[in-house]
């Protein structure tokens, strides 16, 4: 497959995989853990969920130069153009997406499912046309290199720890919006 061809497929990819993050997110059950903390961001502040994504891509982008200092190839930073992609894109199937607004617990679990086969599909479409990877899968293959770990369960732990840190900035801007500690209360 040559090169254009390639990048051509990775950016339906990407394009396909900020539909599935979208619908996931207008679910409104959740979202992936890579979107997790741009999304608690988008919540409480004035920038949109495609912002905090940019955002958050080049803090990981930032994080593999200080993690693989010499390593840190020049490809990689493809990431940077990649990220306001993703960004941009994330931000427009936001709208283009805006009629969708379910209201009953089971259609929001349908574009839930739904949302995540797309997001799915996306992945599918990016590994496929293997291009570069988005700054998440990038940031843990760093700490494989780096520390000789196994990617599988470094990508759980990863994805864990965002989870933890969306939840805990929700809880800190709750708490915060509340005033100190009456939260608890």
């Amino acid at each position: 497959m040559n090169k254009l061809k390639r990048y051509i497929i990775f950016l339906i990819g990407l394009f396909v995989n900020s539909l599935g993050v979208s619908l996931i997110t207008k679910a409104n059950l959740g979202t992936s853990p890579i979107s997790s903390i741009p999304y608690v961001l988008s919540l409480n502040f004035p920038l949109t969920l495609g912002n905090f994504t940019i955002i958050f891509s080049l803090l990981l982008i930032f994080l593999q130069l200080l993690i693989l200092r010499k390593n840190f190839k020049p490809e990689y930073y493809l990431q940077i153009p990649v990220s306001i992609l993703f960004g941009y894109f994330i931000d427009f199937t936001m709208i283009l997406l805006a009629f969708v607004q379910p209201e009953s617990y089971p259609s929001k679990i349908i574009y839930l499912l739904i949302g995540c086969v797309i997001l799915g599909f996306g992945v599918y479409i990016e590994v496929l046309a293997d291009v570069v990877m988005l700054p998440g899968e990038s940031f843990v293959r760093a700490i494989v290199q780096t520390w000789n770990r196994e990617f599988g369960s470094t990508k759980v732990c990863f994805d864990v720890s965002m989870a933890v840190i969306a939840a805990v900035l929700s809880f800190v801007r709750f708490c915060y919006g509340k005033g100190r500690f009456k939260c608890l209360l």
